[in-house]
């Protein structure tokens, strides 16, 4: 792009340089930007990006956006790189990735749900690069930043463009749609997540929904039929909705699903689908995947070499083994439904040494946080978890809820902290044992994981 589209699309203005520039792409941070690229200084409560513009010079940055206005006074900078300033350099990234979502001609699939998104995401970013030139989403970017930098990796090479879209609050979606103008559109599933900001459940629902309510009536809508809110969706939509299910209500179903250690297999529309993802909520996100691809074109018979090859993503549900120990790394994130799918997937595991549960507090619930850790614990008690160790101060209603279920004292332990679990777990594990970590991700039970980790010598990991 020119940096004059750059003035026209977001209403920056230019201080000095030249118009007619050309820049190759958008950086919003000077560790990874490229020569020629436009870098585009975000700020936030502990950081400034103004303060990166002449590293950003020195890097061979094509052109500089800095937040402020005309006439004030700006870093200085060498050279003769074109300077423009806009009063919200965010919004000006928003704007600019809307005009240049409008230059492509690729489809857009938006993905959205309260879990699996970013699984969901990457299964079908693999699935599509079989047979499709595919740009997805890197990581979990999926709010206003994450969607833009994803959008402006899109080229007119690109044939698939996948992007992942994340809500806290009422409108972030309907926003980021707006910019996305996605074509197709998935929900994995409705739970209780984010309710601080979304209030309830419904809420949650109706929040997703806006991405479906988005698509062109051209476009295709994934949706899974074993949810209550399935209606809802279906509602909210005028494009094809296309479903899928574990419980034959849908267009994609599931059958015979069997999880062994090599992954899971299932049955489909005739045909022996055998996937090295772990759990039964694994099969949904890849059937709302499977679902899109046939949106886009892609029969079942050629995806099937491609899913038996699939990568899971890091920390979600990853297996390690470790001096013994089989380790399941779940620690990227969890809200109740999360948790119960993860205690529904142990309690399926069948070994010689014993099933040990290690779960963290769960965040962003608002008011409803503890009757939703309570009934998680509820959930262990009637599942086959051998031992639950809680860490953190909201799982002390999961203790609750699992001894008021019927689970022994003696399997029920609770820590205050990560750093209780650092220094008590490893001595309390035994050879043979089935370890399975699930909490939010600001709780840090990635550091327990990575700490038994270390126990393993280094060439067998």
């Amino acid at each position: 792009m020119r940096v004059r589209d750059i003035l026209e699309s977001t209403g920056a203005v230019l201080v000095r340089g030249d118009a007619e520039r050309w820049v190759h792409g958008v950086s919003t941070d000077t560790r990874a930007l490229r020569p020629h690229q436009l870098f585009l200084a975000l700020s936030g409560p502990n950081f400034d990006g103004n303060l990166f513009a002449e590293q950003a010079t020195r890097l061979g940055a094509g052109a500089l956006l800095l937040r402020g206005e005309p006439g004030i006074t700006l870093p200085q900078t060498q050279g003769d790189v074109p300077l423009v300033v806009h009063a919200e350099p965010r919004r000006a990234l928003a704007d600019l990735a809307a005009w240049h979502r409008a230059r492509l001609a690729a489809p857009v699939i938006g993905i959205t749900g309260s879990c699996g998104k970013t699984t969901t995401k990457n299964i079908l970013a693999q699935l599509c690069a079989t047979r499709l030139r595919t740009v997805a989403s890197p990581n979990s970017f999926n709010n206003d930043v994450g969607v833009p930098h994803t959008i402006l990796l899109a080229d007119a090479t690109t044939q698939a463009l996948v992007l992942e879209i994340g809500t806290n609050a009422p409108g972030e979606i309907a926003a980021l749609a707006r910019i996305a103008q996605p074509t197709g559109g998935i929900v994995t599933m409705i739970g209780a997540s984010h309710l601080e900001g979304l209030g309830s459940i419904e809420g949650v629902a109706r929040e997703k929904s806006a991405l479906l309510a988005s698509l062109p009536q051209s476009g295709f809508a994934v949706i899974n039929a074993d949810s209550r809110h399935a209606d809802l969706l279906r509602a909210a939509t005028r494009a094809r909705v296309i479903s899928v299910s574990l419980e034959g209500e849908g267009d994609w179903n599931a059958t015979h699903p069997l999880f062994h250690a090599g992954g899971t297999t299932f049955r489909l529309r005739g045909h022996e689908v055998s996937s090295p993802l772990l759990g039964q909520h694994n099969i949904t996100n890849l059937l709302c995947a499977i679902a899109a691809c046939e949106g886009l074109g892609l029969s079942l018979e050629e995806l099937l070499p491609a899913i038996s090859q699939l990568k899971g993503g890091s920390r979600r549900m990853e297996r390690h083994e470790v001096e013994g120990l089989v380790v399941f790394d779940d620690t990227y994130n969890a809200n109740p439904e999360s948790a119960s799918a993860a205690v529904r997937f142990l309690s399926g595991l069948h070994g010689r040494g014993r099933r040990v549960l290690v779960l963290g507090d769960m965040l962003e619930l608002g008011p409803t946080g503890p009757e939703l850790h309570h009934r998680v614990g509820r959930e262990i008690a009637a599942g086959s978890i051998d031992l639950v160790v809680l860490v953190g101060d909201l799982v002390r209603a999961t203790a609750a809820g699992a001894l008021e279920g019927g689970m022994p004292a003696s399997r029920v332990l609770h820590w205050p902290s990560t750093e209780t679990a650092l220094a008590e777990l490893d001595g309390l594990l035994r050879q043979g044992d089935t370890v399975l970590f699930k909490a939010s991700r600001r709780i840090g039970l990635d550091r327990v994981v990575d700490q038994l980790k270390a126990r393993q010598p280094e060439g067998a990991r």
